[in-house]
């Protein structure tokens, strides 16, 4: 999983005007659906005029729709991420054995992958019951950091990348549980790359218990990772370590049985 080096936003191949289009379109959400210029313009760090010549080029690309002063994203704008995933090789078989797990535990089964400080949501099987105080679903991103794939995954990676990344990694608390010694979380990393799982228990959010397994290609290169996420207060640690690891291992064995 080598990510290759970014050109620094002062490199003459930087193209700022795409960077300030794609910052506009990501600047809506689950709670900015419906934004005025204004509110565009502040969100982004842009000035009105900059903000205005976005939106009405987005507008005419047929990314954005307007309505008087108000601007929304259009369904053009899942053509975007539909690419992605349609260049992810198998997506539907990972889906097939995420729901496996789902049917199996009675809880929350996701596929995701490393972008930064980040893991994004790429495939994701959900229980009827919901966990986070936001909603999951494709795309979703979340810190590295608290996520139980995000430390499989970050417990996986090569020395060089793992000091990369950690020299860059903000640890910041979200619930009380949360860990912001560095030299605690290296030692946690070290601990999952030995048994390789990880478990995080009520960091991110409170209640929320995770189980995560790397997933591999057959040639072992790692992918991303896959993981159950419980209510703390039904399901205890013992329980993800006796029952759920089991039914997650075989999920990640047979998911790298088709990426050769």
């Amino acid at each position: 999983m080598k990510q290759d080096k970014k050109i620094s936003s002062d490199s003459p191949d930087f193209v700022a005007s795409l960077a300030g289009g794609l910052s506009v379109l990501l600047t809506f959400d689950e709670n900015h659906s419906t934004m005025t210029l204004s509110e565009v313009a502040e969100r982004t760090n842009m000035d009105r005029a900059k903000a205005r010549r976005y939106l009405l080029t987005l507008h005419a690309l047929g990314y954005v729709h307007k309505d008087k002063r108000q601007f929304k994203l259009s369904p053009k704008t899942l053509s975007l991420g539909a690419s992605y995933l349609s260049s992810v090789h198998h997506h539907d078989i990972i889906q097939f054995y995420l729901e496996r797990v789902t049917e199996q535990t009675g809880e929350s089964c996701s596929f995701a992958v490393l972008d930064g400080d980040e893991i994004v949501y790429i495939a994701r099987s959900a229980a009827q019951h919901r966990l986070l105080s936001i909603a999951i679903a494709i795309g979703t991103r979340l810190p590295v950091a608290y996520t139980s794939m995000g430390r499989i995954i970050l417990a996986n990676l090569p020395q060089e990348e793992l000091e990369a990344q950690l020299s860059n990694l903000e640890l910041s608390a979200h619930t009380p549980n949360s860990i912001t010694d560095p030299k605690i979380f290296a030692q946690m990393l070290k601990d999952a790359k030995k048994q390789q799982y990880a478990v995080v228990d009520q960091e991110l959010d409170s209640g929320l218990r995770s189980l995560a397994l790397p997933v591999y290609k057959s040639n072992n290169e790692l992918i991303g990772a896959i993981n159950i996420s419980t209510n703390a207060m039904r399901i205890s640690q013992d329980v993800l370590i006796e029952t759920f690891l089991p039914l997650l291992r075989d999920c990640a064995e047979k998911i790298q049985t088709y990426y050769i």
